[in-house]
């Protein structure tokens, strides 16, 4: 009877490996064995929490952010031109105008912005010759790099910042370079991290490493935030070494109506001083008002008002009790595209609360 011959491997004979017995293998790792259960069952046992991602540390207050008009309050007048040119990948120019600004001199500056899945780049340069740029690139759902840099005519006023952002399951990490020198070392680091402790308490810290050529600074500020139950309420608190303290509360009363209350306490030894400020934001079928007053006597408002998709109108003013002054805003936003309905894929118009 013929026996069987075995079947060949993808090595020839002269060089398949010597076998090795299964007592033998991998005996430098044997000692670790029992601290690879303990993280695995670790590990199990945060998965089985179910807990969520606490979000970013940059993240910490965007509720109150979104709600308060600081980010979005301007004076003068302003105009953005807007076109879109493709729909995927995103691809959009803008012309932006401003003037008779009381805080910032007229100006004029030209972007693009350009996005897919996975990629966001946006750039920008000023009637001077300033360039500004942002590179994003999304490695997957929970890992991305970030880029972005300014270069400017003048001195010391050149950035670049390089990040790297993860989230976990249940936590978040962010590391920053600011300005890294590969000679010397110099520059800012700023390292984060933000774990969930119960599904509405997360707790973290963020360190601050500066460095020059003749001196360093370290230091680390801790994080808290509280989220309801209902995600309809958040709060959150950033303590700094220095005897600074940022609190914040945001509270959604409807679905069109937020408010928001912020809090910045500084007790260092050579200042003192504290600024409560109060707003609200009503979101309305075609509109969006924000109101806020602080403990620094400013009274400000802001209107957006959507004629139409492509035409926004917005008005803003402040005053300001304690300097009795004034400053008053007035901006446009026309919106045009190349792209024919098709090829916007608008099959249905776009539902009655669309901002």
């Amino acid at each position: 009877m013929a026996s069987l011959a075995p079947e060949k491997g993808p090595f020839p004979d002269a060089l398949a490996p010597p076998s090795v017995p299964s007592s033998s293998k991998s005996p430098g790792f044997a000692p670790l064995s029992p601290l690879a259960n303990v993280y695995r069952r670790f590990a199990d046992w945060r998965t089985s929490l179910g807990l969520p991602n606490p979000g970013t540390v940059e993240g910490l207050g965007k509720e109150v952010k979104n709600t308060h008009l600081t980010n979005f309050f301007f004076d003068g007048g302003r105009a953005d031109l807007m076109k879109g040119l493709s729909l995927d990948p995103a691809f959009q120019v803008t012309h932006s105008f401003s003037l008779a600004s009381q805080t910032a001199p007229p100006s004029y500056s030209f972007g693009a912005v350009f996005a897919n899945q996975n990629v966001f780049m946006q750039g920008s340069v000023d009637h001077e010759g300033n360039l500004n740029g942002r590179f994003n690139q999304g490695w997957s759902p929970t890992h991305s790099t970030k880029i972005q840099g300014s270069l400017s005519q003048q001195v010391g006023h050149n950035m670049i910042q390089v990040e790297e952002d993860y989230q976990g399951q249940d936590y978040s990490v962010n590391a920053k370079a600011v300005n890294p020198s590969p000679t010397d070392g110099s520059g800012i680091y700023i390292g984060s991290y933000l774990q969930s402790i119960t599904s509405n308490l997360a707790l973290g810290f963020e360190s601050v490493y500066q460095r020059q050529a003749d001196m360093s600074d370290l230091s680390t500020s801790y994080l808290a935030k509280y989220t309801g139950s209902n995600r309809d309420w958040s709060a959150s608190a950033h303590i700094q070494p220095i005897g600074g303290l940022q609190a914040t509360y945001w509270q959604k009363l409807s679905d069109k109506v937020d408010v928001a209350a912020d809090l910045m306490v500084l007790n260092g030894p050579m200042r003192r001083d504290a600024v409560a400020t109060l707003g609200a934001k009503w979101d309305l079928r075609m509109s969006t008002f924000r109101a806020q007053v602080d403990s620094q006597g400013k009274v400000a408002a802001l209107l957006e008002q959507r004629f139409a998709p492509s035409f926004v109108f917005t008005v803003s003013g402040e005053i300001d009790h304690f300097k009795n002054a004034a400053k008053v805003g007035v901006g446009v936003m026309i919106e045009s595209t190349s792209l024919t309905p098709e090829e916007m894929g608008m099959v249905m118009p776009p539902p009655p609360g669309y901002p």
